[in-house]
């Protein structure tokens, strides 16, 4: 008589069941290139845009070659929360993390390692992230969401309003269409779902009920005007400067002009 090995089965029912998950997955990308999709109102940026993001990969090498930036102490040191965009973590914030720093701030991480889409428990995982800081330091918490990062923290604020000083997005995409952006297909196959059918309960155009300010690039390859200023209803005001989309997360003019954003009352 023969018994089987409890290990063996566990291992197998293991694989079978990731299989199953995998084909499941598959799947829902397939059907999300086969839907009929009417983008006729989006407003994308120029495509030619989009090959000066590749500069952006350039910068810590040209950092090399240039002083460093003049960056003077706060005289009304913030706690901030650093919110990465889409396919990144926190690392590809590291530069204005450490440039906020010498200014006086306090900065903290998101927490969650890569930013590959809205989750109902990400969501709820940010939430208390955000209290927690808050209670941490006895003060406010500014929230800096860098693209996807911006639309998380206008969400979060708006569940946590009490604990949020300002919101300040990064060429995030939370007005017009959420076509209105050259990646959209990119994101739909990473995060698995219908870039205007996320699997939270969201309004992106609802404004936080906190100073909501966004910053947006005439040239952002990536994200659209229309998208990253919204309507005057959906952000307190717009502040324009002149990078790529990658370099919201490392431009020397983006870091001086968040620096300037925060000394403001």
């Amino acid at each position: 008589m023969t018994t089987s090995d409890p290990t063996s089965a566990g291992l197998r029912d293991r694989v079978e069941d990731a299989a199953r998950s995998f084909a499941r997955a598959a799947r829902r990308r397939v059907e999300l290139l086969r839907r009929d999709v009417s983008v006729e109102n989006a407003h994308t940026p120029p495509l030619k845009y989009i090959f000066g993001e590749v500069g952006a990969y350039a910068e810590p090498v040209r950092r090399l070659f240039r002083d460093e930036l003049p960056i003077e102490k706060s005289a009304t040191p913030r706690t901030i929360l650093l919110l990465p965009g889409f396919a990144t973590s926190a690392w590809r914030m590291k530069y204005l993390a450490e440039q906020l720093e010498r200014a006086g701030h306090k900065v903290k991480r998101w927490g969650l390692g890569y930013n590959f889409g809205p989750t109902p428990e990400n969501f709820d995982f940010l939430s208390r992230r955000l209290c927690s800081v808050r209670e941490r330091y006895d003060r406010k918490v500014v929230l800096v969401g860098w693209s996807l990062g911006g639309v998380f923290a206008r969400e979060i604020a708006k569940r946590q309003p009490d604990c949020v000083e300002k919101v300040i997005t990064l060429g995030s995409p939370f007005g017009h269409t959420p076509y209105s952006n050259n990646l959209w297909h990119v994101y739909e196959m990473v995060a698995g779902h219908a870039v205007d059918a996320p699997p939270v309960d969201v309004d992106t155009h609802e404004k936080p009920p906190v100073e909501t300010v966004a910053f947006w690039s005439p040239r952002d390859g990536v994200v659209s005007r229309r998208a990253a200023t919204g309507l005057p209803a959906e952000r307190d005001r717009v502040v324009a400067l002149r990078c790529s989309h990658m370099g919201f997360c490392n431009s020397p003019e983006v870091v001086q002009a968040l620096i300037a954003e925060l000394e403001r009352r």
